[in-house]
Formats: structure tokens, sequence, C-alpha cells
């Protein structure tokens, strides 16, 4: 069932720089990382604890070509932005080399996630409400300062709160 694929994505902005962000969500998020990751220190990324990094190389699933030196992060669901498992891997920056470990990533077993995916899946695991999804989509989008402060009081639950209260 699509909503319970294994995602993944680009989560910066694509371009010239000096780190990109590719992040994978889902439950086979840890599998398809142990495919196309070995860490410098040998152990198996299996074992890695929630909220934990580690240095290494993403390695063709296929070829074992190299593909880069990154740092992976592991956060184990719920604990998460989407409430499932989430890895990060922050790989070089450029559009060459962030799209070469985002395609490792899908041979490996992901799927492209679609826009706003990720917030769809924190909101479809109960991890923000409605209003805090929508708000997400508006900090991305905020172009003033004080549209940000106002997004991160809807994100925060703050309007939330307000509505529950006229509800009692």
């Amino acid at each position: 069932m699509k909503e319970f694929d294994t995602i993944c994505a680009i989560a910066t902005a694509l371009g010239e720089g000096g780190i990109a962000i590719i992040r994978i969500s889902g439950d086979k998020a840890l599998d398809i990382a142990s495919k196309i990751f070995k860490p410098k220190s040998n152990d198996d990324i299996k074992n890695m604890k929630s909220y934990t990094m580690k240095y290494g190389h993403i390695y063709d699933v296929e070829t074992n070509e190299l593909i880069d030196e990154v740092i992976i992060s592991f956060m184990k669901g719920p604990k998460s932005f989407t409430a499932e498992d989430t890895i990060e891997i922050n790989c070089h920056g450029g559009v060459v080399s962030t799209n070469k470990v985002l395609e490792t990533v899908i041979k490996a077993g992901a799927r492209l996630a679609e826009p706003g995916e990720f917030t769809k899946r924190a909101f479809l695991n109960g991890r923000i409400n409605l209003i805090q999804s929508e708000a997400v989509n508006e900090l991305i989008k905020a172009k003033t300062d004080s549209k940000r402060k106002l997004c991160l009081n809807q994100i925060g639950g703050n309007v939330t709160k307000i509505i529950d209260d006229i509800r009692e």
C-alpha cells in the first residue's frame, strides 16, 4: 500500500552547497540504509541507537561503486517527524552528487516521496494535526519574519489550544 511504502527525498534545497540531506522514512529505512551504507567503524548500522550518527560511505547497491562520503543519522519512530523510522543522509551538496545518492537510495528499495508526503505522514500518524501540517507548508514558503513566527506558533499548537479552549 502506497501510504506505508518507505519513501525518500532530498530534504534540502537542490543546488551548489557544502551539504545536502536525503531523508528516508518508513519501516524499511534502516534496512535500505544498511544495503548502501558502510560505516567506517564496521559496526552493523541495524544496531544504531536512535538519535545517533555514523560516518562512512555510500556504495551503489548493484555495482558497489563508491558514491559519496557521508554521515547518517537515525531517528526511531515514533520519535521522529513522521512518527516512522527515519534515516537522514548528510552527503556532499551539489546537483550531481545529491541526485546520485538519492538514486542509490531508490535502487536499494525506497520510493521517491511526493511533495509534502513527509508532512502528510506526520499528520496520518498522529504526530501533528491538520492546522500544524498546513503551518509547516506556510513556514517553508514564509517571506517575512512575522510570518515565520506565526507559523511556528501554529506548529507549536497555540492555535489548536485556542480552538480546544473555545470548544470546552
